[in-house]
């Protein structure tokens, strides 16, 4: 419990005594302290929150809340937002110039936010910021609690603000379109908040997922009266929204992507003297660090043989019974292929998909040997310098840390050097690449498939759910999942 004048200099729920001898409990957070904050503050945060929390009612006679602990929508009397706190003299406020002037260059970087702000706008309301940082290399868990974080904001009407300034991947606006900026300006940066939920302005991140998307999240939005995948539509509408709003990629890739699709759906066109046209069987095959849930294959992958036979399987179903006398469609079948995206080079060489399509080819992901048959390297004595990099088994986290930096005593450097250098240029264009990659790859599966076989395991495979729509992918079954008999979720925390 603090005054005004004892305030941390470190982001921090706080207790506090107010003019009539009450207590209440606030966070408060430096005004000139760095935006965003890091995963590890913002974790601790939402983590004293509760412990916070708990005290103040203890000192007013109560004890734990159960209601506060599952109602998602629970807003505790003794909290004050920071706002109110600085109305009341609990927290110093922001009022002086000085304080502008600093505060601009603490102000991360807002994606579509202009330097001048909108000057004759207000402050939202409320808003919610999702930030674009996790300790996670993966880009799929974060497309996802990106999405239902802005179809959340919707439900919650709130503005909502995208953060990149420690986005793994680069500059969001490398990959997407910026998304259209709220008709008011953001509040300032110590308003915002991982925790209560009900805060004025709410940050969002993979370091907070537990918080804003954990247990009372699904409490709140699960239908506990269904045991089908209805039980979450709640859930993948919030997933939807988000991917309808946000999901347009750069001028670049946006109209391959368009082409692309239109491509392969011609390709599957039956012109004349046919009744159908052919089907088009997308497939998600995730590799490298990730492994099956399905217990018989989580040392290893789903064999390919199973996607393969999976994918036969769907055009039988279909095209067996399609013509109008219930026969088979012949035709349609000469019509049908498979589409294929992957994090592993080597599937695309495989005896099973030898004559699959890549879903893209605008970026592909090579394997070392293919690097070095397109560009052999002639040179011995300098082999070892410009060594090819692949991605021989798929994507690895440690791989994707590594890009761009030397192999050269590797095995010297401290990890804990490796891991706090800042990333080059070179390093930040890979990644980049790699990003576009994977969203391209979904685009098409999403949009260009009838059906799509992939595994529950891989994130990938539960945003081509969201990508294909409600009524494609479950009333109609075109999202077929093989590992294990496990229905769509969003997050697994």
């Amino acid at each position: 419990m603090v005054g005004q004048y004892d305030l941390p200099d470190f982001p921090t729920p706080i207790a506090v005594t107010d003019r009539s001898g009450r207590s209440k409990w606030t966070v408060s957070i430096p005004p000139t302290y760095d935006f965003p904050l890091t995963i590890k503050e913002y974790s601790d945060i939402c983590a004293k929150c509760q412990e916070v929390a708990a005290h103040v009612r203890e000192l007013h006679g109560q004890t734990t809340s159960q209601q506060a602990q599952t109602d998602y929508y629970y807003e505790d009397p003794y909290f004050l937002d920071v706002k109110d706190a600085e109305k009341r003299g609990l927290l110093p406020g922001v009022e002086g110039k000085a304080w502008k002037v600093t505060a601009q260059a603490q102000a991360g970087h807002l994606v579509g936010d202009r330097a001048d702000g909108l000057v004759d706008k207000s402050i939202c309301k409320t808003s919610l910021t999702f930030v674009l940082e996790t300790s996670d290399a993966g880009l799929g868990p974060t497309m996802m609690m990106l999405w239902m974080a802005y179809g959340l904001a919707q439900k919650e009407k709130r503005s909502f603000f995208i953060d990149d300034s420690r986005w793994a991947y680069g500059e969001y606006t490398d990959i997407f379109k910026a998304p259209p900026m709220p008709e008011c300006n953001p509040p300032p940066r110590h308003e915002m908040l991982p925790c209560p939920h009900n805060a004025r302005h709410l940050v969002v991140s993979a370091a907070t997922a537990s918080e804003t998307f954990g247990k009372s999240f699904n409490a709140e939005y699960e239908n506990a009266h269904r045991s089908s995948v209805d039980r979450d539509r709640s859930i993948y509408n919030l997933a939807r929204v988000g991917y309808e709003a946000l999901f347009h990629l750069n001028d670049e890739d946006q109209p391959y992507v368009e082409h692309r699709i239109k491509e392969l759906r011609t390709m599957a066109k039956v012109t004349e003297g046919g009744y159908n046209d052919g089907m088009v069987v997308g497939i998600h095959i995730r590799h490298g660090d990730l492994h099956p849930y399905e217990y018989q294959y989580n040392g290893a992958y789903v064999p390919l043989n199973v996607y393969a036979q999976r994918s036969k399987e769907l055009v039988e179903d279909y095209h067996n019974f399609s013509t109008p006398l219930g026969g088979e469609d012949k035709v349609a079948k000469q019509h049908s292929f498979s589409i294929l995206a992957s994090d592993d080079p080597d599937v695309y060489e495989t005896e099973e998909f030898s004559r699959a399509i890549r879903a893209q080819e605008q970026i592909k992901l090579a394997s070392k040997e293919h690097v070095q048959k397109e560009a052999p390297n002639k040179s011995v004595m300098h082999k070892f310098v410009e060594e090819a990099f692949g991605w021989e088994g798929g994507f690895f986290a440690t791989m994707f840390w590594n890009l761009g930096r030397s192999t050269l005593n590797n095995a010297n450097a401290a990890d804990e050097l490796q891991t706090t250098l800042k990333p080059s240029a070179e390093t930040m264009r890979l990644r980049m690449l790699i990003g576009r990659a994977y969203m391209m790859d979904l685009a098409v599966l999403g949009q260009a498939s009838d059906s799509v076989i992939c595994t529950m395991s891989a994130m990938g495979c539960r945003l081509l759910a969201v990508i294909m729509g409600w009524e494609k992918a479950m009333e109609q079954g075109r999202w077929v999942n093989i590992d294990g008999d496990f229905q769509w979720t969003a997050l697994a925390l």
